[in-house]
C-alpha cells in the first residue's frame, strides 16, 4: 500500500525500466544507465544480492565499505536500508542492514567452524557498533544514554580527525561491543528509536536527519600462507597471526525535499533547510570527484559534517554503493529528475581500495612471503633440483626427476609396511590367546586355579609377545643402521637421526614389571646420549663462535654477543647481525625441544614408578593372605587330629587318610607360597633397582633445570641485542629527521626567494609600463591641459591625492588598501565619475588599449547570464503549471470518485426505472467528461516533463561553455573591468529587488485591509439582517442557509484567512440585505459606520499578528462618548469572525475573558470632570471559552495577561500622594468605609503588600512604589523592570524587597539607599546586581529556559521565597541567596500561592493553577530537588484559580468561575462552596483584620464581606469603577490595589446592616454546604 496516497491522486507512473538492460527511462526518451536498476515490483532480497552480498564478503577479508541511499522524502530510503524497524514488516521486506547483520554473523560462524574443521586456530572476531546522527548540522550519538533526547539544540562533543593514511575516524562516540545477531538488531532499534523523524506533507514518518550506522569488524586470524620447509619451525603451538580491520558504513540520509512540497514550517522548516545544506555539500563532493573537467581539484569535504563522515567513502578507501531512490509519480517528476542525474554524476567516482591490515601484520606477512620464497629456493639448490647453468639460467637436474620417481616408489613401500604391521599385531594377539589358553589348562589341571592369577598370566605373556617383535624389529633396524654407519665415514652437522623420536608403546600393549627394567634402562640410555650430545654441541658451538671472534677472548663466556655497533656501522655488519640473530632463534628452538623430549622422559620415569609401587602393594597383599591361609590350615589340621585322638573309635587308617588329605594340601598350598616367594624375590629385585632410578631420575631434572637456565640467559641475551639495535635505530632516525628538517628549511627559503624575486619584477613590469604610458601622454598633452592636471593635484590636498592618483592610473593596482575592498572601489568610481574625477585623463588612454575587448566579454556573460536566468525562469514556470496541473487532477479525480461511488449506491438500490437509467445516463456522461479532462491533463503534464528534460540537456550543454572560457581568458586588467561592471549590475538589480519587495508589501497590506473592511461589512449586514429576521421567519432561515454553507455553523474551527469565504459570503449577504435592508447600510454613509469599520480594523490586525493577548483592543470602541454610539458600537463588533466564535452577549472581539480585563484597563482614564462609564452588561459563563482559554499556547500564565503592549515611553513618574476622602453617599450602610486613596502610578496597579507603617505597590507602569503611611506620602519609586510589576513583596526581618517582572524577580535593599542588589531568575540563576539595569523599553520576550512567574511568597519567618514560575514553584534560599528545591504537579501554570502555619520546622504551600486545581505542598527546611504535592484537592473549581487566602485550618479558593470554595486543610476536604458568589472573575480575597470575616473582591470592582464560619454574606460595596486587581491587609486597614491606577484604603465599620438587597441575599447568598 505504498502508493496508495499518489493512486488516489490519480498520479501516473512518469518512470520506465528497460527490460533486462540497466537502464531506466524518465518521461519520454530521456534515459539513464546504471549499474543496476530495479523496478517497482523488485524484492529487497534482490536488492540485497546484487549490491550488498560481496561488500560483506569483502568485511571479512579487510576492505571497508558504504551503503547509502539518496533520494527525495518518501522515496524508500529508510524502507530499502532497513533503519525503520516496522513491526509489522514480513521476513521478506527486512532491509539491508538486518540482511547484513544475519550474513556477517552467519560468516563468522562458518569461518570458525571451517578452522575447526581443518584443525587451524579459529580465528578471533570483535565486532562493535556506532551510530551517529546528524542533525542540524550537529553530531549526535544514538547510543548515548546520558543524552537527554530532548536537548537536540546543545552541542555535541564529537569530534571527526583524520589519521596519517588519510582515513576519517571520530571521537567521543560510543562504540557497542557486540556479541550476535540479535545483540545488534537490538542496538539498532534502540537507536533507530532516539532518530529525529517527523511528519510532513510528502512522508508520515519522515526522517529529519541523516543516520550513519558503522559496524567495525576486527579480525585475528592465523597467516594464510602455504606451509614452509621443515628446517622453518611452523610448528603448530605458536603459529603467525594477523589483524584484520574493516569497517561498514550504512548511511540512511535524510529526503531531499522542497519547502513548498513538504509544507514544513518553523522547526521543520529549519531541518528541512539543515538537511538541503548537508545534502548540497554531498552533491558538490560528488560533483567535483566525478566530473572529468574538474579532476584534480579541490574537493569540498569540509563544507559539511555529513561530507567529511563519509570522506573514504567517496574516492577514498572503501568499496561504496549508491542506492538512487526515486518516486515513479509523475507529481515528483522534478526530484526524480534531479536525484537520477545526482546518482549519474556518483557513476563516475573512483575509489582507491586496500585491505586494513594492522602494519605490523603486514609487514610481517610480506617478510614470511620473503622468507618462504628465498628458503624454497635454497632449498632446492641444497637438494640438487635447480642447478644454474653455465649461461646462467636456472633448470631442475636429471637428480629431481629420479628423487620424484623414488618418492613414488618408497610411498608405496610405506603402504604395504602399515599393512605388514597390521598384520604382525592381529599375529600377536593370537598368539598370546593361544598360550595363556595353554597355561589356564595346565594351572586347571593342576588346582582348582585361580583367574586372578590367570588373567595376570595372560598379561604377561602378551607383553613378552610384544617385546619380543619389538626386539626383532629393533633388531632389524639396528643391522641396518650399523651397515649404514660402517659406509659414512663422517657424520653430518646437523643430524636428523639424533633426535630419534621417543620411545612409545606398539597399539595395544600395556607395559608389565616383567619388562619394566629393560624399558626404563632402554630410556635412560638414550636420554643420557641426548645429554652428551648436547654438551658437544655447546661446546662446538661456544668454539666456532670464539672463532668468530676478532680478539679470541674467553671462550666459555660466550662473548660473542658483546660486539660494539658502531653508528656508521656497514650494511655487511647488519647483515652479519642478522645471521647471528637466526643462529641464536635456531639454537633458542633446538633448546627448547630437547627440554621437551627431557620433560617426556621424566614424566614416562616418574609414571613407572607409581605403577612398581602399585604392584609392590598387591604383592604384598597377596603374600599375608597365604600365609594367613597356610596358617588357618594347620591349626584345623592339628585340631582335627587331637580330635581323633580323643575319639574312642579312633582307627588308624582314618588318621592315615585325613594326615594324608592335609598334607596333599599342605603341599599344594607351599606350591603356591614357593611361587609367590620368587615372585617376592624379582620384586625386591625391582625395588632395588629403583633406587637407582631415582637417583638417574634426579640427575635428569637438575640437566632438564640446568637447560632452561640456559635458555632463559639466551633470551635475555636477545632481548639486550633488540633493545641496543632499537637506540641505535632511533639515533640514525632522528639524525634523518633533522636533515630533512634542514632540507625543508632550505627549500622554503628557496621558495621564499623566487617568489620575492617574482613579485619585484612584477613590479618593475608595471613601473616600467606606468613610465611609458605617461611618457605617451606627456607628448600629446597640451599647456593647458598639463596647467589644470597641475592645479588639480593642488587643490585638494586634504584627500590622499597621490594615492587616488596612482590607484586609477595603475587600475589600483598597487594599492591594496583602496583596491581589495569594495568600498575602495565605490570610492574609486565616485573618484571617476565625479566632475572633479582625479586622473582621468590618465585613465582614458590607458583603459582605450583594453576597452574594447573587455566591453565584449562583459556584453558576452550579460548575455549568458541573462540565458540562464530565462532558462531558469521558464523551468520554474513549467515546474508552476505541472504544480497546477497536479492539483486540477487531484480535484478531478476526487470528483470522480464521488460520482462512481453515487453511480454504485443509485444501481444497489433502485426507485423508479426511468428515473433511476435518466440519472445513471447523466452521471455516466459527467464522468466521461472527467475522464477526457483528466487525459487531457496527463498529456499536458508529459509535454510539461518533456519540456524540462529537454531544457536541462541543453543547459548541461552550455553549463561549462561560454562562462568558464570567457572568464578564464580574461587579463588582470579586464578582469577588473568585468568586476566593476558586476558590482554596478548586482547594486542596480538589489535596487529594484527592493523597491519591487515594497510594492508588493504595499499590495499586500491594502489587500489584508480591503479584506478586513470587506468582513466587517458582512458581518454588519448579517447583524442588521438578524434583527429583522427575528419579525420575518423566511429571512431567519435564509440566513441559516448561508451560514450553513459558509461554514459558520462549526464552533471549535481554528481561526483562517478571512478572504477564504470573503467572495461568496459577500455575495450572498448583498443579496439577501438588499432585499430586506434597502439601502440604509451603505458603510460610507454614516460616520458611525467608519468608526466601526477603523475599530474592527485595528482588532483584525492585532489578531492577523497573533497577539491574542493585546490591552487596549477595544479602546476605540469603548471610549466612544456618546451612550447612543457605545451601545452601538459594542453590538456590532460582536459579530463573529470566520473560525472565532463567541457568545452573544459577549462585550468585545476577545476570545477569552483574558482580554476582557484589557477593556477595562484602557475605557478608564481618571481625568478631570470626567465620571467613569458606568460597568458594561456583564455575559453569562461560557465553559468552552475555559477549555480553548487552557488549551490556547498563550505564553505561560495570566502574569501576562496583565502585560500592556502599548507602552508610554517611560514618562517620568510622579510622585504619589495618599489623599483621605470624604463620606460617600449611601456609604453608611457599607460594611467598609473607603478612608484614603494613594494616587501616583500612571497605569493600572496589579499587586500591593503593606506593614503597619509601610505601603508597597506595583504597577502595569513597570514602577514599584513604597508609601509612608503615616505621612501619607511616596518615599520612593523603584524602576526599571522590563514589564509589568506582579508581585510584590516585603520581609520586615531582612528589610528586603522583592519585585516580580517577567522572569525575574528583583531584591531591593531599602534600608539606606533603595538598590537592586540581587536578581533572580525562574530558572534558578542569581545575578548579582540589577539584570535588567540596561531595559529602556518593554520587553515580553523571555531568556531561553526562562518563563513568567506568577506570583511570590515569604513564609512566616521570612527565610525562604515561594515564587510560581511557570507551572512549578521555585523555593529560593533568602539566607544564602540560592535556588534550593523546586514544588511540581499542576500541569497549567500555578496563578496563586500563600503560605499557611508552619509547624515542626515545615511550611505549607498552597498553590492554585491554570488547571483548575488546589493543591498542598509539606515543605521541610533545606528541601532540594522536585517535591510532589501532599494533597490535591477535589473536586476542582470549573476555571483557573485567581486568589487564595488560608488562616489556621481554614482555606478559601476563589477562580475565574466566579465561585468562591472554603476547604478543611485539617481534614483535606470541602466543606462549603457558592457558585456565583461574583458575577466575574474573583480576583482577591483576604482576612478583615481582627475578625473572623473574609473579603472578596471581583473583576467588576464590587468588594464582598463573608462570615468565616458559616460562609454567609454579610455586605457588598462598589470598590472600584475597574478590576480590582489585589488586597492586603495590615493590622488596622484594607488595602485594594485597581486598575483605575489607584489604591483605595478601607476601614471596618462593624454592626451596620448589610446593604446586600433581599433579592440577592435569597438567591446568591445561600452557602452550598457539602454532607
Amino acid at each position: 500500500d505504498t502508493m496508495a496516497k499518489e493512486k488516489i491522486e490519480g498520479c501516473h507512473v512518469c518512470t520506465l525500466v528497460t527490460p533486462g538492460e540497466p537502464q531506466v527511462l524518465l518521461g519520454k526518451d530521456k534515459a539513464f544507465t546504471y549499474d543496476f536498476v530495479f523496478d517497482i515490483d523488485s524484492e529487497q532480497q534482490n536488492i540485497y544480492q546484487s549490491c550488498v552480498h560481496k561488500l560483506i564478503e569483502g568485511c571479512f577479508e579487510g576492505y571497508n565499505a558504504t551503503v547509502f541511499a539518496y533520494g527525495q522524502t518518501g522515496s524508500g530510503k529508510t524502507y530499502t536500508m532497513g533503519t525503520g524497524f516496522d513491526v509489522s514488516l514480513s521476513q521478506q521486506e527486512h532491509g539491508i542492514i538486518p540482511r547484513a547483520v544475519h550474513q556477517l554473523f552467519e560468516g563468522i560462524q562458518t569461518r570458525r567452524e571451517r578452522a575447526q574443521e581443518t584443525g587451524i586456530q579459529a580465528p578471533e572476531f570483535k565486532v562493535s557498533a556506532q551510530f551517529l546522527e546528524l542533525y542540524n548540522e550537529e553530531i549526535l550519538d544514538l547510543f548515548d544514554g546520558a543524552r537527554d533526547p530532548e536537548s537536540r539544540s546543545r552541542k555535541s562533543n564529537i569530534k571527526i580527525h583524520e589519521d596519517g593514511s588519510g582515513s576519517i575516524y571520530t571521537t567521543g562516540v560510543t562504540s557497542r561491543l557486540v556479541h550476535s545477531e540479535e545483540e545488534l538488531l537490538q542496538c539498532l532499534k534502540l537507536g533507530a528509536l532516539s532518530r529525529t523523524t517527523a511528519s510532513t506533507q510528502m512522508n508520515a514518518q519522515s526522517s529529519r536527519s541523516h543516520a550513519i550506522f558503522t559496524i567495525h569488524v576486527c579480525q585475528m586470524r592465523v597467516c594464510q600462507q602455504p606451509q614452509l620447509v621443515k628446517n622453518y619451525k611452523m610448528d603448530k603451538k605458536n603459529p603467525e597471526y594477523e589483524t584484520l580491520m574493516a569497517k561498514f558504513h550504512f548511511v540512511d540520509l535524510a529526503g531531499s525535499e522542497r519547502l513548498k512540497r513538504t509544507g514544513a514550517t518553523g522547526d521543520r522548516a529549519r531541518e528541512g533547510i539543515s538537511i538541503n545544506c548537508g545534502l548540497l555539500a554531498l552533491g558538490n563532493v560528488i560533483s567535483a570527484l566525478g566530473d572529468q573537467a574538474k579532476k584534480g581539484g579541490h574537493v569540498p569535504y569540509r563544507d559539511s559534517k555529513l561530507t567529511r563522515l563519509l570522506q573514504d567513502s567517496l574516492g577514498g578507501n572503501s568499496r561504496t554503493v549508491m542506492i538512487a531512490c526515486v518516486s515513479p509519480s509523475d507529481r515528483d517528476f522534478m526530484e526524480t529528475l534531479n536525484t537520477l542525474k545526482y546518482a549519474n554524476r556518483a557513476r563516475n567516482i573512483k575509489n582507491k581500495v586496500v585491505v586494513n591490515q594492522d602494519k605490523t601484520s603486514q609487514q610481517i606477512s610480506a617478510l614470511r612471503a620473503e622468507i618462504a620464497r628465498l628458503q624454497m629456493e635454497l632449498m632446492e639448490y641444497k637438494a640438487g633440483k635447480r642447478v644454474a647453468c653455465e649461461d646462467g639460467s636456472e633448470g631442475y637436474s636429471d637428480l629431481y626427476q629420479e628423487n620424484a620417481m623414488l618418492q613414488r616408489e618408497s610411498d608405496t613401500l610405506r603402504l604395504r609396511v602399515k599393512a605388514m604391521q597390521e598384520t604382525i599385531d592381529h599375529l600377536n594377539t593370537r598368539v598370546t590367546h593361544l598360550l595363556a589358553n595353554e597355561v589356564s589348562n595346565l594351572l586347571s589341571k593342576s588346582s582348582e586355579g585361580n583367574e586372578e592369577i590367570g588373567a595376570l598370566v595372560q598379561n604377561y605373556i602378551r607383553e613378552v609377545e610384544e617385546l619380543r617383535s619389538k626386539l626383532l624389529e629393533s633388531e632389524a633396524m639396528n643391522e641396518s643402521l650399523r651397515r649404514q654407519a660402517a659406509r659414512l665415514s663422517s657424520r653430518s652437522t646437523f643430524p636428523s637421526s639424533s633426535l630419534s623420536p621417543v620411545p612409545g608403546h606398539p597399539p595395544g600393549s600395556s607395559p608389565a614389571p616383567m619388562s619394566m627394567e629393560a624399558e626404563m634402562t632402554d630410556v635412560l640410555r638414550r636420554a643420557k646420549l641426548d645429554i652428551e650430545r648436547l654438551k658437544k654441541k655447546e661446546r662446538r658451538q661456544r668454539r666456532m663462535s670464539g672463532c668468530e671472534d676478532d680478539e679470541g677472548e674467553d671462550e666459555e663466556e660466550g662473548r660473542e654477543e658483546e660486539d660494539d655497533f658502531d653508528s656508521d656501522e656497514s650494511l655487511v655488519d647488519s647483515d652479519s647481525d642478522s645471521d647471528e640473530k637466526a643462529n641464536f632463534q635456531a639454537d633458542l628452538a633446538d633448546l627448547t625441544c630437547e627440554i621437551e623430549i627431557k620433560q617426556k622422559l621424566i614424566d614416562e620415569l616418574e609414571n613407572s614408578q607409581r605403577r612398581l609401587l602399585m604392584l609392590k602393594l598387591q604383592y604384598e597383599e597377596k603374600l599375608i593372605l597365604l600365609q594367613n591361609k597356610i596358617r588357618d590350615t594347620q591349626l584345623e589340621r592339628d585340631r582335627v587330629l587331637q580330635n581323633l585322638m580323643s575319639m574312642e573309635n579312633y582307627t588308624e587308617e582314618k588318621a592315615n587318610r585325613i594326615k594324608q588329605e592335609y598334607e596333599k594340601r599342605l603341599k599344594e598350598m607351599n606350591r603356591d607360597l614357593l611361587k609367590l616367594q620368587a615372585a617376592q624375590k624379582e620384586h625386591a629385585r625391582l625395588l632395588k633397582n629403583q633406587g637407582r632410578y631415582e637417583r638417574e631420575l634426579k640427575k635428569l631434572q637438575a640437566e632438564v633445570n640446568e637447560m632452561k637456565k640456559a635458555k632463559v640467559a639466551l633470551m635475555r641475551q636477545m632481548k639486550e641485542e633488540q633493545q641496543r639495535r632499537k637506540m641505535v635505530e632511533a639515533k640514525r632516525n632522528r639524525e634523518i629527521a633533522q636533515l630533512k628538517k634542514e632540507q625543508r628549511r632550505q627549500e622554503y627559503q628557496i621558495r621564499a626567494l623566487e617568489s620575492q624575486k617574482r613579485q619585484q619584477e612584477l613590479v618593475l613590469r608595471r613601473k616600467t609600463q606606468e613610465v611609458t604610458a605617461l611618457r605617451r601622454l606627456a607628448k600629446p598633452m597640451s599647456d593647458r591641459v598639463a596647467g589644470r592636471v597641475a592645479r588639480w593635484n593642488q587643490t585638494p590636498p586634504a584627500t590622499d591625492s597621490g594615492a587616488e592618483l596612482s590607484a586609477s592610473t595603475t587600475a589600483s593596482s598597487s594599492e591594496p588598501e583602496t583596491s581589495r575592498s569594495v568600498s575602495g572601489l565605490v570610492r574609486q568610481w565616485n573618484n571617476k565619475n565625479s566632475p572633479m574625477g582625479l586622473g582621468s585623463v590618465g585613465t582614458a588612454g590607458r583603459t582605450s588599449s583594453f576597452s574594447k575587448s573587455a566591453r565584449q566579454k562583459w556584453q558576452t556573460l550579460e548575455r549568458r547570464v541573462m540565458d540562464i536566468v530565462m532558462q531558469r525562469m521558464t523551468i520554474s514556470n513549467v515546474e508552476a503549471d505541472m504544480d497546477r496541473l497536479i492539483k486540477k487532477r487531484e480535484e478531478l479525480t476526487a470528483q470522480q470518485e464521488a460520482l462512481s461511488h453515487k453511480r454504485e449506491v443509485l444501481m444497489a438500490d433502485g426507485e423508479g426505472p426511468e428515473a433511476e437509467d435518466r440519472l445513471l445516463q447523466e452521471i455516466n456522461e459527467d464522468i466521461e467528461v472527467l475522464n477526457a479532462n483528466i487525459d487531457y491533463i496527463n498529456d499536458s503534464l508529459s509535454d510539461c516533463q518533456a519540456t524540462i528534460v529537454q531544457i536541462e540537456e541543453t543547459k548541461d550543454e552550455l553549463d561549462s561553455v561560454d562562462t568558464s572560457v570567457v572568464i578564464s581568458s580574461c587579463s588582470l586588467a579586464e578582469a577588473r573591468h568585468l568586476l566593476d561592471h558586476f558590482l554596478k549590475a548586482s547594486i542596480d538589480k538589489s535596487l529594484q529587488v527592493a523597491q519591487k519587495e515594497a510594492q508588493i508589501r504595499l499590495l499586500e497590506g491594502q489587500l489584508r485591509q480591503t479584506d478586513v473592511i470587506g468582513s466587517s461589512h458582512n458581518h454588519m449586514i448579517l447583524d442588521a439582517l438578524r434583527e429583522k429576521a427575528e419579525y420575518i421567519p423566511e429571512l431567519q432561515a435564509l440566513i441559516h442557509n448561508v451560514q450553513q454553507e459558509n461554514g459558520y455553523a462549526s464552533t471549535d474551527e481554528e481561526p483562517s484567512e478571512f478572504s477564504q469565504m470573503e467572495p461568496r459570503l459577500s455575495a450572498q449577504m448583498k443579496a439577501v440585505s438588499a432585499e430586506y435592508l434597502g439601502p440604509i447600510l451603505d458603510p460610507t454613509s454614516s460616520t458611525k459606520q467608519q468608526y466601526i469599520t477603523k475599530s474592527l480594523a485595528s482588532l483584525t490586525d492585532i489578531q492577523e499578528d497573533g497577539l491574542s493577548l493585546v490591552p487596549g483592543t477595544l479602546g476605540l470602541s469603548l471610549s466612544l462618548r456618546e451612550p447612543y454610539h457605545r451601545d452601538r458600537a459594542s453590538r456590532t463588533i460582536s459579530l463573529p469572525v470566520r473560525g472565532h466564535t463567541f457568545p452573544r452577549q459577549s462585550r468585545g472581539y476577545d476570545t477569552s475573558p483574558i482580554t476582557r480585563r484589557k477593556s477595562y484597563d484602557r475605557a478608564y482614564r481618571p481625568t478631570d470632570g470626567y465620571t467613569p462609564p458606568s460597568s458594561p452588561p456583564l455575559r453569562t459563563r461560557n465553559d468552552r471559552n475555559v477549555f480553548s482559554r487552557l488549551t490556547s499556547n498563550q505564553t505561560q500564565g495570566s502574569a501576562l495577561d496583565k502585560s500592556d503592549d502599548s507602552d508610554s515611553s517611560l514618562s517620568e513618574v510622579l510622585r504619589g500622594v495618599i489623599n483621605p476622602i470624604g463620606g460617600v453617599k449611601g456609604g453608611r450602610t457599607a460594611p467598609l468605609q473607603c478612608v484614603s486613596v494613594a494616587e501616583g502610578h500612571s497605569k493600572p496597579v496589579l499587586c500591593v503588600d503593606a506593614t503597619d507603617e509601610l505601603l508597597f505597590t506595583g504597577s502595569k507602569d513597570r514602577t514599584c512604589k513604597m508609601w509612608n503611611l503615616v505621612t501619607g506620602q511616596e518615599i520612593l519609586t523603584l524602576k526599571g523592570h522590563p514589564n509589568n510589576v506582579v508581585s510584590v513583596k516585603y520581609c520586615p526581618s531582612s528589610c528586603l524587597v522583592f519585585s516580580v517582572s517577567t522572569s525575574y524577580i528583583k531584591v531591593w535593599d531599602i534600608r539606606d539607599s533603595a538598590k537592586c542588589v540581587r536578581t533572580l531568575t525562574s530558572s534558578g540563576q542569581v545575578v548579582s546586581g540589577d539584570a535588567c539595569a540596561g531595559t529602556t523599553t518593554r520587553t515580553i520576550t523571555f531568556a531561553q529556559g526562562e518563563c513568567q512567574i506568577n506570583q511570590i511568597s515569604l513564609n512566616p519567618s521570612g527565610s525562604v521565597l515561594y515564587a510560581a514560575a511557570g507551572n512549578t514553584v521555585r523555593i529560593w534560599d533568602l539566607n544564602r541567596m540560592q535556588a534550593m528545591g523546586k514544588l511540581t504537579g499542576h500541569i497549567g501554570s500555578v496563578m496563586c500561592l500563600t503560605v499557611g502555619q508552619s509547624l515542626l520546622g515545615k511550611d505549607q504551600v498552597i498553590t492554585g493553577s491554570k488547571d483548575h486545581y488546589v493543591k498542598v505542598f509539606d515543605v521541610a527546611e533545606g528541601t532540594l530537588g522536585n517535591v510532589g504535592p501532599a494533597h490535591n484537592f477535589e473536586p476542582p473549581h470549573y476555571d483557573g484559580i485567581e486568589c487564595l487566602a488560608v488562616q489556621g485550618d481554614v482555606l478559601f479558593s476563589g477562580s475565574r468561575d466566579n465561585g468562591i470554595k472554603k476547604w478543611d486543610l485539617e481534614q483535606q476536604e470541602l466543606t462549603q462552596q457558592i457558585p456565583n458568589a461574583h458575577k466575574d472573575w474573583v480576583c482577591a480575597l483576604a482576612y478583615v483584620p481582627g475578625r473572623p470575616m473574609l473579603l472578596s473582591a471581583c473583576r467588576g470592582g464590587m468588594l464582598k464581606v463573608w462570615n468565616v464560619d458559616n460562609f454567609t454574606p454579610i455586605g457588598e460595596v462598589r470598590g472600584h469603577d475597574s478590576p480590582i486587581n489585589a488586597i492586603c491587609t495590615n493590622s488596622r486597614q484594607i488595602f485594594t490595589a485597581s486598575s483605575d491606577c489607584r489604591v483605595k484604603l478601607w476601614s471596618y465599620v462593624p454592626g451596620l446592616t448589610p446593604c446586600l438587597p433581599r433579592r440577592v441575599l435569597a438567591i446568591k447568598g445561600r452557602a452550598t454546604s457539602l454532607p
